[in-house]
């Protein structure tokens, strides 16, 4: 199993240490930097802080874990997807989802209520845009060519039957956005089924998240806490109780997740210090 560390991304205050804690993931063997997505917060956006460790960094691949891709305009989205990963060398994978917070639609002028058709139609437009169809009825296609030349490797994130569904039609792979491994676990079984059912080569990748704070237990609460505030205060506490503090929890998350068919373990941080990069490798490697 791959273990992949997140950036720091809605964490207040790191954007200067962004490319510090790239170079450091990469040199103590971590397999990617993951980014989490918002519109409404005060976090660095997700492609802009992939390419910022990109720029850091020469072999460390790179993943949107999960971008929202129904809220942003998808020609937009075509575009700067094929740019980051042309010029990261073919780094990139992209973990999309819906999300659940109608306020990051608003805030983009999409419509919430029809996020999942637009989840459609941002695939299919990607996949066509990756190929070098023109996708605007224009002579060129929008961006450049993906470095693999016709696609970017996809991951699809959600539970629903339509999830599934997206996995096995435009994804290399499905990734869980939160969860233990036993709730994890019935998801990997039922996109297998789904993927063996639809003629599908080889297997999905199987991404999973564990949020992980070393060191401050007060300062890593505090962050999951106010993060996800607006779940409400029982759900924003079970998600900050939810994270791994201690090297044996880390060591035991590793162990869990691995033992249900999950192929990429993503720790993300809950302290912007640079040295959780280290206090993590040390745990895992």
């Amino acid at each position: 199993m791959d273990i992949g560390i997140g950036l720091p991304n809605t964490l207040r205050g790191p954007g200067a240490a962004l490319p510090e804690w790239a170079r450091r993931a990469e040199e103590r063997g971590f397999a990617a930097l993951a980014t989490i997505d918002r519109i409404v917060y005060p976090n660095y956006d997700s492609l802009t802080a992939l390419a910022v460790a990109a720029g850091a960094t020469s072999r460390i691949r790179l993943l949107t874990d999960i971008l929202l891709a129904p809220a942003y305009p998808p020609v937009w989205l075509a575009k700067a997807s094929a740019s980051l990963d042309a010029m990261s060398g073919g780094r990139l994978t992209l973990g999309l989802g819906v999300g659940g917070r109608p306020d990051d639609y608003a805030a983009m002028d999409r419509r919430y209520e029809r996020r999942g058709r637009l989840m459609d139609e941002t695939l299919d437009l990607l996949h066509r845009s990756w190929a070098g169809e023109s996708v605007t009825g224009d002579a060129h296609p929008v961006g450049p060519a993906p470095a693999a030349g016709n696609r970017i490797p996809i991951l699809i994130g959600g539970t629903s039957d339509a999830a599934v569904d997206r996995t096995v039609k435009y994804a290399e792979g499905w990734t869980a956005g939160g969860g233990s491994p036993d709730q994890v676990a019935g998801m990997v079984g039922t996109v297998r089924r789904a993927w063996r059912d639809a003629g599908r080569d080889g297997e999905p990748r199987f991404a999973a998240m564990v949020y992980f704070g070393l060191g401050d237990d007060e300062a890593s609460r505090s962050a999951l806490t106010h993060y996800y505030s607006f779940l409400g205060d029982q759900v924003a506490g079970a998600v900050a109780g939810s994270a791994v503090r201690s090297v044996e929890a880390v060591r035991e998350s590793v162990r869990r997740f691995a033992e249900v068919g999950v192929t990429e373990l993503l720790f993300y941080p809950s302290i912007a210090a640079v040295d959780q990069v280290d206090r993590l490798a040390d745990a895992v490697f």
